[in-house]
């Protein structure tokens, strides 16, 4: 799956509530995934962003948590689940939890297509034994470039196609308007 953002983080253990340092991954798909280190191997966790994140806070909106030791409130991040459990993080500056949290936003808010994998490609292995089997976007080593479509944007058929109907409406309409006039 495509790689949307990546680094480490403090997260807070939801029981004696100490700080411990993860490398985060966030994933296309919406899986947001820690592992032990960098090397990614051992993974801590996984939120599935897509499915169960309500919201994300940063900054003073984290009231009721205690940032790590010579960390700024600033840094702060935390993920908000439907289960109204939370996940509290921290980033290494401010400018970096406020990345994180709109990465974790569009990835919410990303549609995701996948395709089946094609004949003769070699697909990667998935991150564990008991997760899905993941799809390929591309050949290996091949440099991944996700482009999204703005939902926003209309094409200038689409565009031709409204004006023609509004167009036809309108004289439609007005045809019954001035109907009265001509008798």
């Amino acid at each position: 799956m495509a790689l949307v953002k990546s680094g480490w983080l403090w997260r807070q253990s939801s029981i004696l509530r100490r700080w411990k340092r993860n490398w985060f991954v966030l994933y296309l798909d919406g899986s947001l995934v820690y592992y032990h280190d960098d090397t990614q191997r051992d993974m801590d966790g996984r939120i599935h962003v897509k499915y169960s994140c309500r919201d994300v806070k940063t900054g003073r909106e984290c009231r009721d948590v205690q940032p790590p030791e010579g960390k700024s409130r600033d840094c702060l991040l935390t993920v908000v689940l439907r289960d109204g459990s939370k996940t509290t993080l921290c980033a290494e500056s401010e400018d970096d939890a406020v990345a994180w949290k709109m990465a974790v936003l569009e990835a919410k808010s990303t549609p995701v297509r996948l395709h089946p994998p094609k004949q003769g490609c070699t697909c990667p292995p998935p991150p564990t034994p008991s997760s899905p089997p993941l799809f390929c976007l591309a050949a290996p080593g091949v440099t991944h470039v996700i482009v999204r479509e703005d939902p926003y944007r209309v094409s200038g058929d689409q565009m031709a196609l409204g004006l023609l109907a509004g167009a036809a409406t309108g004289a439609a309409l007005g045809s019954f308007m001035w109907m009265p006039c001509w008798f």
